[in-house]
């Protein structure tokens, strides 16, 4: 029966791209869900379509057509990444909606969002029960699906059937036209970034933290693969994980047999994530493989889900810090970088979880694009920086020389502890910028 409706339901990308027509709203499938045989039959469309607006989140290679017609249409990150930067930065073709994640889903359920025409997304091939798994990426698909005029999907033989969880699988019945992707079409292969040395001191300052049963939440970028590494070669015991992005580090940890999630209150034995971007090597590793649970967002980055989990430690970068701790970890200047995704999620989630812990780590300079050593921890930020994480949210602070935790103590305080960890060249001159803020009371000096 259902083979009969696929057959019915298959159509080229041409004829699937058709039902959009000028001002519709389409949304792309989020990061491996991004479709690439539609997205270039759309774009041949650009003669005959004004101002379709075109949703995506962390856009990954290859760049999307539609992207590079400006006034045909307008591209949106929810995410972004370093296509989305240069889009924009270089040729102002992509712009930021930032949200709340763990909101996503009701975002379009609730109708809050504007209301989607297309939904076009990757899926994995359908199976005997007439469902197409969504791969490694469930994020709001199917709240995304539910309220769309018209559902695509393109089917690539490539992705990773990944296992739920709760709505990781579309059914041919909500499915208003099916593509199918060339063989050749594959997930492109993001590697976890190599720690630096740096790296490696931030995370064993963090590695102090974790105890046996630990539940671990990892960021994106060398430092959480840094920590991943480092509790795959240590002895802890029985850790869980509960994350937004499921990364190599995951990998490490599960292979080494140190993250079973046996002691875990919630989903127990698995690992529940809503997306995942990495190596062959992990995607092969998700395929099919019961511990792991794919969920949709407002599940997995839901703070009330999140303080379930005991002794839960999240873990994430920062781009820089001020001496009010406020934390930016999206932006440089007016430039967006990446965005706020799900580090308020779980700063506040890990915080109400029982013995729970929130680390936001950032090595403590940078070298800017004249060679110079900059610090990362600042008097105040850039008129145009963003304050993703309030620094009432804030916990623990890390860098390569300590960590502290900024809870429950006055700005003063919070100054001294947070200049005690920055670069030892910078320390004078913060104390200097700390006093003429007001922020300053020297208790200690800081050696």
């Amino acid at each position: 029966m259902y083979q009969q409706e696929y057959k019915r339901k298959l159509v080229s990308a041409e004829e699937a791209v058709k039902v959009v027509k000028s001002g519709d709203i389409v949304d792309y499938g989020f990061f491996n869900g991004k479709p690439t045989v539609c997205d270039v039959a759309l774009a041949k469309r650009k003669d005959e379509l004004q101002d379709v607006q075109v949703f995506c989140a962390v856009t990954l290679p290859p760049v999307p057509e539609v992207a590079k017609l400006r006034g045909n249409f307008i591209y949106m990150d929810w995410q972004f990444s370093k296509v989305a930067r240069v889009l924009q930065s270089n040729y102002e073709l992509c712009y930021y909606s930032p949200i709340l994640y763990h909101q996503a889903p009701s975002l379009y359920r609730d109708a809050i969002a504007p209301h989607r025409n297309v939904v076009i997304s990757r899926v994995c091939p359908m199976d005997k029960w007439g469902y197409f798994n969504l791969g490694p990426q469930n994020s709001e698909t199917m709240a995304n699906m539910e309220v769309a005029d018209y559902v695509i999907v393109e089917v690539n033989k490539n992705m990773p059937v990944c296992l739920g969880g709760a709505e990781e699988s579309v059914h041919i019945s909500q499915v208003d036209y099916i593509v199918e992707a060339p063989d050749d079409d594959v997930l492109i292969d993001v590697p976890g970034a190599e720690p630096t040395e740096v790296d490696k001191q931030i995370a064993n300052h963090v590695m102090g933290f974790i105890q046996d049963g630990s539940c671990i939440q990892l960021g994106i970028g060398g430092m959480p693969n840094a920590v991943g590494k480092a509790i795959a070669a240590s002895d802890l015991k029985n850790l869980g994980g509960h994350t937004e992005m499921f990364v190599d580090a995951y990998v490490d940890m599960m292979e080494s047999g140190r993250m079973n999630g046996s002691v875990k209150r919630i989903d127990r034995h698995r690992v529940g994530y809503t997306f995942a971007i990495g190596s062959q090597r992990m995607y092969d590793f998700m395929h099919m493989n019961p511990a792991l649970a794919s969920y949709p967002v407002n599940y997995t980055n839901d703070p009330r889900v999140i303080q379930q989990l005991d002794n839960f430690v999240s873990i994430n970068n920062a781009v820089e810090v001020d001496l009010y701790t406020q934390v930016n970890a999206e932006s440089n200047d007016t430039t967006q970088i990446s965005g706020n995704g799900g580090m308020w999620d779980f700063v506040l989630g890990a915080q109400w979880s029982n013995n729970g812990k929130s680390f936001i780590c950032l090595t403590s300079t940078f070298t800017d694009s004249e060679g110079r050593m900059q610090s990362r921890i600042v008097p105040t930020f850039a008129p145009a920086s963003i304050t993703t994480i309030p620094r009432q949210m804030v916990d623990y602070i890390v860098t390569e020389y300590g960590a502290v935790r900024m809870r429950a103590k006055p700005t003063w305080q919070r100054a001294e502890e947070l200049i005690s960890i920055a670069h030892p060249d910078f320390r004078d001159e913060l104390i200097k910028q700390a006093a003429e803020l007001k922020l300053w009371r020297r208790t200690n000096k800081i050696e």
